[in-house]
């Protein structure tokens, strides 16, 4: 599985209805540490079935950004039966990212 790009149209069946635990990463193009970033949630979302990582840009989608009260980027939400369980605020490495949806 790779990560999915989700829309406001997109988020409520691919987040919040989704069978599995979702991560969702709130970013921007400008965002240096969100470019950092990326590589590592691609490495995990590759061959990946446990839970799936989507992104959402909050320029386009500030709707969600603000839906979710995400202020600073990037930041990582899971959600687990529809519900945020966890959620992660700047640049972390990616053992850390895994913990965060599995923890």
């Amino acid at each position: 599985m790779s990560v999915i790009e989700v829309t406001k149209d997109t988020f409520e069946a691919e987040v919040l209805k989704s069978d599995i635990p979702v991560l969702a990463d709130f970013n921007a193009a400008w965002c240096g540490p969100c470019r950092s970033m990326k590589p590592m949630l691609d490495e995990l979302a590759e061959g990946n079935t446990a839970y799936k990582i989507v992104s959402v840009d909050i320029d386009a989608e500030d709707e969600l950004a603000e839906d979710y009260d995400v202020s600073s980027i990037p930041c990582l939400v899971v959600f687990k039966g529809g519900e945020e369980v966890n959620r992660s605020v700047g640049l972390i490495p990616k053992d850390a990212i895994a913990a965060l949806v599995e923890g």
